[in-house]
């Protein structure tokens, strides 16, 4: 969730909404700018590559000898007219005011000397700029690429991962790169694509990640306890029943931050050795106890 997403509450006052409403766009312009600085200044003076729309905005900039800004704007626009009714207006607009800033900046950069011309360091440093920006855009509900537009509908109506979709065409692009600038430059590219999108993760989710644990244990009492009075946490009972042994029991489910992890599952096998334990990552956590202690943090 984004952190203004309460300012939109009804009991907030309108000055404040239309504070907070800036301040998002602020952020947003912010994020567009970050990734028009990686673009300009480290990657395509290195002949390295972003996925999606930039990446092909990027060869076809290279191919004609026209302004990348000019392509990432055009290019970008059939897919949020497609988007417009099925996605929401305000993720539509908010991302083509992020483009508009992209493309502005990058022909506002033109010409700017790059920051370095070790193709190692504009791996680095362009792909932890670019996912920097890219993340906070997503974080402050945009986008700034139209291939995730795409990627969305066709998992609606297909039911495919928007991640796989979107994993699809960026190997097409990177082969496409591949005959384009050549296939060391390729090969960067993947590169900074991959820690691009891992920075994307940390922006958009944050470093404090959370986890959720399903607990199976015949001293869930015992467990549950031991989790509120070491960790301050709360568990939740669910009632179970064993597919082989037909036998009624209850399985907890708690969330924990990944730094209290490792203590939560000493505390269960010090209780109980032969518990079953799984865990599983949680993108977002909302209200209750654990938002509250979160806070204090």
């Amino acid at each position: 969730m984004s952190p203004l997403k309460r300012y939109e509450d009804k009991d907030v006052g309108k000055g404040k909404k239309i504070a907070f409403f800036i301040l998002r766009y602020l952020i947003i312009a912010f994020g567009a700018v970050c990734m028009a600085i990686s673009l300009e200044l480290f990657l395509v003076p290195n002949a390295i590559i972003d996925g999606g729309i930039a990446g092909i905005s990027i060869m076809a900039s290279k191919l004609t000898g026209l302004p990348l800004g000019m392509f990432l704007f055009l290019l970008n626009l059939p897919f949020l007219i497609l988007g417009y009714r099925r996605l929401g207006k305000l993720l539509v607009l908010n991302t083509l005011f992020a483009v508009a800033v992209m493309s502005l900046t990058t022909a506002l950069l033109h010409g700017v000397p790059r920051f370095t011309s070790d193709h190692l360091l504009a791996v680095l440093f362009g792909g932890f700029i670019l996912g920097f920006g890219v993340g906070l855009v997503i974080r402050y509900g945009g986008s700034l690429d139209g291939t995730e537009i795409v990627a969305i509908l066709l998992s609606h109506k297909y039911r495919f991962p928007v991640g796989q979709v979107v994993m699809i065409i960026n190997v097409f692009i990177f082969a496409a790169a591949g005959f384009v600038f050549g296939w060391d430059s390729a090969m960067y590219s993947v590169a900074t694509y991959y820690i691009a999108y891992r920075l994307i993760d940390i922006v958009v989710e944050g470093l404090d990640e959370s986890k959720s644990v399903i607990i199976v244990s015949d001293y869930y009492e015992e467990i549950a306890k031991a989790i509120t009075e070491k960790l301050n946490r709360t568990a939740t009972f669910l009632l179970a029943r064993g597919a082989y042994s037909k036998k009624e029991t209850q399985v907890l489910y708690c969330v924990v931050t990944r730094l209290e992890l490792s203590r939560l599952k000493s505390i269960v096998q010090e209780i109980d050795p032969n518990a079953f334990i799984t865990i599983e990552h949680v993108a977002d956590v909302m209200g209750g106890s654990f938002s509250r202690k979160a806070a204090h943090h």
